[in-house]
């Protein structure tokens, strides 16, 4: 028997998702994060407010306090997100006959014609037609050509006929 209690981690376990972004989506979250990067060293290089103030605890420290932990908590969060994006591309000319990340999509659903373009999660902008590669839509969307016919079972049955696919640069 072995003195280690815990089981060992399988490579799986601990791989970092992948954020999926557009170049101008990956330059937005850049300068977020530089900007938040900035504002932490404003706020520290400051004169901190005294922890204090006669027998209780300084608002205006507690106040601090929080801020840099929010702060803390959002640099961490793209850190994680810009260590692990992967640029979305046009494919080769072989395969944009089929949906993958940054195809606009022309379908035709339940008889009305809609367009999209499929994008990754942090992205996803159903105001401007961009949907997540990992909604339901998205998901079942991917890897099919022009002339194919989807059906979406959410919240109601839903035929989606694929007219057109097309990649720009983005």
């Amino acid at each position: 028997m072995t003195s280690n209690t815990f089981p060992a981690l399988s490579k799986s376990m601990v791989e970092e998702k992948i954020y999926y972004l557009t170049r101008e989506g990956l330059k937005r979250l850049k300068k977020e994060f530089e900007e938040l990067q900035t504002i932490k060293l404003m706020k520290t290089r400051g004169e901190a407010p005294k922890i204090l103030h006669s027998e209780d605890i300084d608002p205006e420290y507690l106040a601090l306090q929080e801020d840099l932990s929010l702060l803390d908590i959002r640099l961490n969060e793209l850190e994680t997100i810009l260590k692990n994006t992967q640029i979305i591309k046009i494919p080769p000319k072989a395969e944009q006959n089929k949906i993958g990340l940054g195809a606009t999509v022309l379908v035709n659903i339940n008889g009305t014609d809609g367009e999209f373009t499929v994008v990754g999660t942090l992205e996803a902008n159903p105001a401007k037609g961009w949907i997540s590669n990992e909604s339901p839509v998205g998901q079942i969307l991917l890897g099919k050509e022009a002339g194919q016919e989807i059906i979406v079972n959410s919240p109601s049955k839903t035929v989606y006929k694929i007219k057109k696919i097309s990649y720009t640069t983005s």
